[in-house]
């Protein structure tokens, strides 16, 4: 639990993965490809900022730079008020690394911690809960119990800053058991009360909270809602909406969602209870793909050369995810057709995306080895 107090043994971990040196190049050009990719903590202002942040850059000895928010709260370094690092695009930096750990993070995200321990997690997921902590440490630099907190503390200054919210809403709203916690926490933290964080005075709520969600361009709307439309979500010109039912989401209520400014996607939730509010949040994201990478994507597929020119042509390609998703591995690895199982198992992680590709290229397995087949013969 960060407490205000910068720690910094204990990162080796989170720090290890990352070469220290490029990250540091990436800051001194504000370099937007990786912002959302790694943090840089200042050591001597106990605060941690986006790649891009537009405050001076501290000295190279001052910062030390970690895959995630969580490895940087936990700590104990702040998250910047310039910046916002809440407002980073989601780069799951679990992806293709462990599949256990991008399940445990989807379970979190639909609220796992708020009420259940990490042993109950791991029990859920099939492993131990040592297992799961070292997991954790070393894909993500943090433990389970601080990936969840720092997805409350982010959402609250989120909530904070987007919306007129009073800051016992927020509490609520964020994920956090009670307005005292939540203070508490936000003490610790930012060395202040929350409201603080807040530069103007709070206004009668607007019907519905409306939240900005990040993503990593590019983004191919049309493909998106021409998928979700083909499969009976209702879709009107380029807005999303869905009905909240108690039975599914907790809740009674409405939620939409539309693109907005480049690298944002504006929604807006209508709950009867927001309590329910990150796990909506959680959802949506997967509906949208928003935590995709397209470059390590391209990068990826192109290692086959049928899919070089189809990754080419559409990088802003998503997957459609479902609302409730009950899957045991992660989206973007699974595989529906057995057809392309033997020639797929060089897309990995991203074996859906390669198959997406093809579809919308109207494609089929037969047509790659019938292309295998003319290149050996020639």
């Amino acid at each position: 639990m960060p407490t205000g107090t910068v720690h910094l043994r204990g990162m080796e971990t989170a720090a290890n993965s990352l070469d220290q040196e490029a990250c540091y190049k990436a800051v001194l050009t504000r370099d937007v490809r990786f912002d959302g990719r790694f943090f840089g903590c200042v050591k001597t202002t106990g605060i941690y900022c986006r790649p891009i942040c537009p405050a001076r850059t501290p000295r190279r000895e001052n910062m030390i730079f970690v895959l995630t928010a969580a490895a940087a709260e936990e700590a104990g370094f702040r998250a910047c008020l310039r910046c916002r690092p809440e407002t980073a695009p989601d780069m799951g930096a679990w992806r293709g690394t462990s599949n256990t750990v991008s399940r445990a993070l989807a379970l979190i995200e639909a609220g796992a911690l708020d009420e259940g321990d990490v042993d109950a997690l791991a029990g859920r997921l099939g492993v131990g809960e040592r297992q799961l902590r070292r997991l954790f440490k070393q894909h993500l630099g943090a433990s389970p119990v601080s990936v969840a907190q720092t997805r409350r503390v982010l959402l609250a200054k989120a909530l904070i800053h987007e919306t007129d919210l009073s800051m016992a809403q927020v509490a609520h709203a964020s994920g956090f058991g009670s307005v005292r916690r939540f203070n508490e926490t936000f003490q610790a933290l930012y060395r202040r009360a929350p409201s603080a964080l807040r530069r103007r005075a709070e206004r009668p709520s607007a019907e519905g909270v409306r939240l900005s969600l990040p993503w990593r361009p590019p983004y191919d709307w049309e493909a998106m809602f021409a998928a979700l439309a083909a499969r009976g979500d209702r879709v009107e010109g380029r807005t999303w909406s869905r009905d909240l039912v108690k039975g599914i989401d907790g809740v009674e209520g409405l939620v939409t969602a539309t693109p907005g400014k480049p690298g944002r996607l504006e929604v807006c939730v209508e709950a009867s209870d927001l309590r329910a509010l990150p796990g909506i949040l959680a959802r949506v994201r997967r509906v949208f793909d928003l935590s995709a990478d397209p470059e390590a994507i391209g990068r990826d597929l192109s290692a086959d050369p049928v899919l070089t020119p189809l990754a080419e042509a559409r990088p802003g390609l998503r997957l459609p995810g479902d609302w409730i998703d009950a899957g045991d591995d992660a989206p973007s690895d699974r595989l529906n057709d057995v057809t392309l199982a033997d020639r797929a198992e060089r897309w990995r992680p991203w074996r859906a995306y390669g198959a997406l590709h093809l579809r919308m290229a109207g494609l089929t397995a037969a047509d790659l080895m019938e292309n295998d087949s003319e290149k050996r013969a020639a």
